[in-house]
């Protein structure tokens, strides 16, 4: 497969399970309410983790030892933003959460520009106000800052950094194995945090229906997705894709959950879109110009 063609599969693939995660919104909601965010969270990811090693194990442990050390830091990283959001979540209101932690799709770029020295083409920053801009549109209706906004913003930030940590050590050979990696991970620092007050499980079959797909598909199917995807796009691309999250969040809430399509919605959700077609578009550019200069392309990847 053409690198042009392995990214626009990796952009198609992160769309999917950016819509996987909108769909998740009003059910982690529902089943917090009845049992802690840490039990929840145990148990999710521990769930997660059985699947993967049973699948995975293979990859994983043809994994050299830097990549496993890689797997366990990204691993530490994003159990710490789903921790951090999933507590936050339960001080603050949906749309709140949604848009402080859309802001990783600002503060990607700045870390990789901080921590790796990429130079963010001026395209990129545009794409970053639009889709920024279009969040707060979306998603915030007032506003607030207390402990719950607080948590959020925390896991806003250890998310932009699981992006980028994504972007710039995963590979098409090692996706499947550091995404077990992580998984493990995550389900150790969720158990860990839910051990101290003992850990409850779902009662009743729709809240364990809930946790099955959020471990499943929401879990483990996307994460190896996100890993396979990151391999083949830059980090600030791939936030701005990511940021479909909260318009398919209230495409579900309106379709499922029972509200009301607002023209606030509306025009969040097309910025957004603008965004990523922005986004989309100048990479595509760069990809043909990139197969027209085939040294250049050689030579960066050789670096």
């Amino acid at each position: 497969m053409s690198p042009a063609r392995s990214r626009n599969l990796a952009t198609l693939l992160l769309i999917g399970i950016t819509a996987v995660w909108g769909s998740t919104f009003f059910l982690i909601r529902d089943v917090v309410q009845v049992m802690p965010p840490a039990d929840f969270l145990a148990v999710r990811f521990t769930i997660a983790a059985v699947a993967m090693l049973a699948v995975f194990w293979r990859p994983m442990l043809a994994l050299n030892r830097r990549e496993v050390q890689v797997g366990v830091g990204l691993g530490v990283v994003y159990a710490v933003a789903q921790i951090a959001q999933t507590v936050g979540l339960a001080h603050t209101s949906a749309s709140r959460s949604g848009f402080i932690t859309g802001t990783y799709v600002v503060l990607t770029p700045i870390l990789a520009a901080v921590l790796l020295r990429e130079r963010i083409p001026r395209s990129t920053w545009a794409a970053v106000l639009m889709a920024t801009a279009g969040l707060a549109t979306l998603s915030l209706n007032g506003f607030g800052f207390g402990f719950g906004e607080g948590l959020t913003l925390v896991a806003a930030g250890f998310y932009a950094l699981h992006i980028v940590g994504l972007g710039r050590y995963s590979s098409p050979a090692s996706a499947a194995g550091l995404s077990a990696v992580q998984m493990v991970v995550i389900a150790a620092v969720s158990l860990v945090a839910a051990v101290p007050g003992g850990i409850e499980l779902p009662s009743g079959a729709g809240a364990w229906a809930s946790v099955l797909y959020m471990a499943l598909m929401a879990g483990a199917v996307a994460l190896w997705a996100q890993t396979w995807a990151q391999s083949h796009l830059p980090a600030n691309r791939a936030a701005i894709v990511m940021t479909l999250e909260p318009v398919f969040a209230a495409g579900f809430a309106v379709g499922l959950g029972g509200e009301s399509l607002t023209v606030r919605m509306s025009l969040g959700g097309a910025m957004i879109l603008v965004a990523m077609y922005t986004v989309e578009l100048v990479g595509r550019r760069a990809d043909v110009n990139a197969q027209q200069s085939p040294p250049a392309e050689l030579l960066h990847h050789e670096v």
